[in-house]
């Protein structure tokens, strides 16, 4: 197996980490499946048929067979994580999922496209009449974050404190994690924890409609979600969605005015293409893993219980023998199946809804801002295995 060292704080790989999957994919025994990257130290899945299978094979999951030890002082932010379906496998994962898809509807999902619109007129409304601004936290961020207080019911004028409690937590996923991100993480876990707790109760003496009531309400063959598992899972829809959605936005946008491919987005015979091209060309997440459950023989390699491999999704969305010129921003290439949201048991729950924002939002910036441009070359934040831009200066 190839083995190849390439820090992921790098600030090339930060700017461009397709370079490197690229020459892990590709060598000069041909195209590669797999190969070992030294600093994670960890077999990674670089190839289409290799991340999907991955993703789908039941002999691997989330979980790892034996629990790791948890430092002491972050025993908050595991203890959350427990009740994550994203951290779990088998029977409690299928009942958590079920119970959620109970609450989370598409009918509910679909009923946002109104709101959306009216958030992203609003939002455009606000823009600086001149001078160049950064679209991020001026629209693509707030996005998501107000559709998610709505969804869930909590109040928006709590926007900015969970906007501050997600990005500590998440920097737990990310390469540049240290000491310092993991104390901030660990607090915003407790306070995070704490605010959901009591809008929990709070719900459960005055239900509404919105989605904590429904999660209280769902039931799935006589099961019900508990406290913590509804507390973790509200935090996992704002923090894992929430994320992901901001990324997606903007690198479609950064996207779009690069390629001069506003007419794409705007034909609505051609807006889901345009979109999912954005979707598969720059995903928002890079890298996801798994253990395996059994032994396992893939791609010429031998997994024993337990090992860990690590599942390449971006580098997956551009395999040349999947898509032609894989490279290139294509909107009228046949669509095919991206890896961008994941598959198999753990696909991403909230896709439909990130994908409703971005098709409801997008078409009226591109529409209400005709002259959108960039003001100064984008830039990517130092996020991995998230990707995406640290900010995104434009004109309209």
């Amino acid at each position: 197996m190839l083995s190849l060292s390439q820090s992921a704080t790098d600030p090339a790989f930060v700017q461009d980490p397709y370079r490197f999957y690229a020459r892990a994919r590709q060598g000069g025994d041909g195209a590669r499946d797999l190969f070992f990257w030294q600093d994670y130290a960890l077999p990674m899945a670089v190839s289409y048929r290799a991340v999907n299978t991955l993703l789908r094979d039941r002999r691997f999951g989330r979980a790892p067979l034996t629990p790791r030890a948890v430092p002491d002082h972050l025993a908050p932010f595991y203890a959350v994580e427990a009740h994550s379906m994203l951290e779990l496998d088998g029977p409690r994962h299928a009942r958590l999922r079920a119970l959620t898809l109970r609450a989370f509807t598409s009918r509910r999902i679909a009923r946002l496209a109104p709101e959306i619109a009216a958030l992203a007129h609003g939002l455009i409304d606000a823009f600086p009449a001149s001078g160049p601004f950064d679209l991020i936290p001026a629209f693509a961020q707030r996005i998501p974050i107000v559709v998610i207080c709505r969804l869930l019911g909590v109040p928006e004028d709590m926007a900015d404190q969970l906007l501050d409690w997600s990005h500590a937590m998440v920097a737990m996923y990310q390469a540049r994690r240290d000491r310092a991100l993991e104390e901030r993480a660990v607090a915003a876990t407790q306070d995070f924890v704490a605010f959901m707790r009591a809008y929990v109760e709070e719900r459960r003496a005055r239900p509404a409609d919105d989605l904590i009531t429904e999660l209280i309400a769902a039931e799935e063959a006589g099961e019900k979600l508990s406290t913590d598992e509804l507390i973790t899972t509200c935090i996992l829809l704002l923090n894992a969605g929430h994320e992901a959605t901001v990324h997606a936005m903007a690198n479609a946008v950064k996207l779009l005015l690069e390629e001069d491919a506003r007419a794409a987005l705007l034909a609505p015979e051609t807006r889901e293409a345009a979109l999912e091209e954005t979707l598969r060309l720059d995903p928002p997440l890079h890298l996801f893993t798994r253990f395996a459950h059994e032994e396992a023989e893939l791609f010429g390699h031998r997994f024993a219980p337990g090992d860990e491999v690590g599942l390449l999704l971006a580098a997956a969305n551009r395999d040349p023998a999947r898509w032609e010129a894989p490279d290139r921003f294509d909107p009228a290439r046949p669509q095919r199946s991206h890896l961008s949201f994941g598959a198999g048991a753990h696909f991403c729950i909230g896709a439909p809804l990130a994908r409703l924002e971005l098709a409801t939002a997008l078409p009226i910036l591109l529409e209400r801002c005709p002259a959108l441009a960039l003001a100064a070359p984008p830039e990517y934040a130092d996020l991995y295995h998230f990707h995406g831009l640290s900010r995104l200066m434009v004109t309209c």
